[in-house]
This record gives C-alpha cells, sequence and structure tokens, in this order.
C-alpha cells in the first residue's frame, strides 16, 4: 500500500474581523481551517455584533487589542497566525506590539496600517473622512453601517447576509491614536494581501506603504474586500500557503 503523506503540523489561527463585522464574518474561512486539520479562533470585538450591547464612551482601539490578547492568554496559545481584516489590522498591530513572543506571524488581509501616533481616521483621505463623519449618531459613540456593496460584496445572498448581521461601529475605535512600542509588525514576518476584485479605494495609500516595507511579503487575491465572505476558499488556501 502506498505510504499516506504526512500530515502538516496543525496550525493556530487567530482571525480578527473588520469594521462594522464580527466573528461571524469569518464562518467559511474557519470551518475550512478547522477541516484542514487547524485551529481556528473568530473572537467578536466588543461593541460590534453578538456584542453591541458591551458598546460605551470608552470602547475603543485599547478595548479591542485586549480582546484579542484575553483569547491568546485564556486559549494558552502560541505560535499564532494572526489575521487583521481591514480595520482590524490596527488591531493586529496593536497585538503585535504587546505579545510578539507568543505569535508565529501577521497577515495583513486589505487591512488598515497607520504610523505610530496617527488614528484610523487621520489617514483616510479628506472624501472618506467627510463621508465617515457624516453618519455619525448623535451620541457620538457609532459610524452607522454602510451597505454591502461597499466590501465588494454585491451576490444577493451573500448580500442579504451581511445586511441582517452588520453593526454600527465603536467611533473611539477610528479616532484612537495607535500607541507603539516597536514599529509596526514589531519584528514578526509579515504579509500583507490585497485584494483585486475590486480594489478598495480607501486603503491604496496603506497599500503603497505596505508593499515597500522590507521583508514583508505582498500577495494579492481576485476577491473584493470581504475575501472571507465572498471568495472562502482561495483566501483559506491562500492563508494556509502563507503560514506554512
Amino acid at each position: 500500500m502506498p505510504a499516506t503523506p504526512p500530515r502538516s503540523k496543525p496550525m493556530n489561527f487567530l482571525l480578527v474581523h473588520g469594521a462594522w463585522h464580527g466573528g461571524w464574518c469569518w464562518r467559511d474561512v474557519a470551518g475550512r481551517l478547522r477541516q484542514a486539520g487547524h485551529a481556528a479562533w473568530t473572537p467578536t470585538l466588543t461593541g460590534l455584533g453578538e456584542r453591541a450591547h458591551l458598546l460605551d464612551a470608552s470602547t475603543g482601539l485599547q478595548t479591542f487589542a485586549d480582546d484579542i490578547c484575553a483569547v491568546i492568554e485564556c486559549e494558552e496559545l502560541d505560535e499564532v497566525v494572526l489575521v487583521g481584516h481591514s480595520f482590524g489590522g490596527l488591531v493586529a498591530t496593536l497585538v503585535a506590539d504587546r505579545m510578539a513572543a507568543r505569535l508565529k506571524q501577521l497577515v495583513y488581509l486589505d487591512a488598515l496600517i497607520v504610523p505610530a501616533g496617527q488614528s484610523g481616521m487621520s489617514i483616510l483621505s479628506p472624501e472618506v473622512r467627510r463621508e465617515r463623519s457624516r453618519t455619525i449618531d448623535a451620541e457620538g459613540l457609532r459610524m452607522a453601517i454602510p451597505s454591502p456593496d461597499r466590501f465588494g460584496v454585491t451576490d444577493p445572498v451573500q448580500a442579504a447576509w451581511l445586511s441582517r448581521r452588520l453593526t454600527p461601529h465603536p467611533l473611539k475605535g477610528y479616532t484612537d491614536t495607535l500607541d507603539l512600542v516597536h514599529p509596526v509588525g514589531n519584528g514578526l514576518p509579515c504579509t500583507y494581501v490585497a485584494v483585486t476584485d475590486p480594489w478598495y479605494p480607501p486603503l491604496a495609500g496603506v497599500r503603497d506603504w505596505a508593499r515597500r516595507q522590507p521583508g514583508w511579503q505582498w500577495r494579492e487575491i481576485a476577491a473584493g474586500h470581504d475575501a472571507m465572505v465572498t471568495s472562502p476558499e482561495s483566501l483559506t488556501q491562500l492563508l494556509l500557503d502563507i503560514a506554512s
């Protein structure tokens, strides 16, 4: 009988969602990772998704980093492949600044990356800042939900799924400055994955910056901004390729 091919060593994937989303958006990717024999965690950040009721005036970038660091601590994780999507890139950067020794590598999936001392809002174009500022609620706590097509989701079934689950995003997460002790990535292997079908215009400057970083990998995927929703099979294979 032919020998059975050796199974790859199980890996720990920690998937951080973007603005307006929740851990639910990783459903199809996490399921595929687990079917391949790996572990996948998909926490929801405070104030979003099923945790939207926990939002208060203090909910911001440090809260989100606390959320992810707590998962690493409570699940006793090591060698973590930390994936930050979109706004989740800010969270991943903060977690790496605190807990690099527990991480294997960082994957920025069409993600927002800002220099220390700046905020997610500050690096967006004036047009995008004005657009998002107009969506802030009367309490000054939340930004209203964009339509699914803004995330590259146009399939009616997928768009309806997003519309039922997206929640207003805590404004403070976008206005808090990124306070770092170490350079972005904290010396970890970093890969930036850019979507190409279609490109996501708000991140054009971030992509240019990521491509210039020495030692960083650059990958592309023919999917919309919410690649985990529109192209879960392709994204799963790409994540496994990067991680291995």
